[in-house]
């Protein structure tokens, strides 16, 4: 089998019959969907959980027997 031949099945194998593919993706496309979105998603939950869990700063007034010895 030629080398023009065995690219050209190689090519054709992914698509089904009848399918149309619809326009590929741009650069800008393609690194907003699978870079900047997940980033931006990882970044907020982070923001998030570190917001919920972070160590607060404990006033005077509020300090218990229990918590803290004088």
């Amino acid at each position: 089998m030629s080398l023009h031949a065995l690219a050209s099945v190689l090519f054709m194998a992914p698509q089904e019959d009848g399918a149309m593919p619809g326009e590929g993706l741009t650069a800008i496309e393609t690194f907003t969907i699978f870079v900047a979105i997940p980033v931006g998603l990882f970044a907020v939950i982070v923001l998030i959980s570190y917001a919920l869990t972070a160590e607060r700063k404990k006033s005077s007034a509020s300090k218990s027997a229990i918590t803290s010895i004088d």
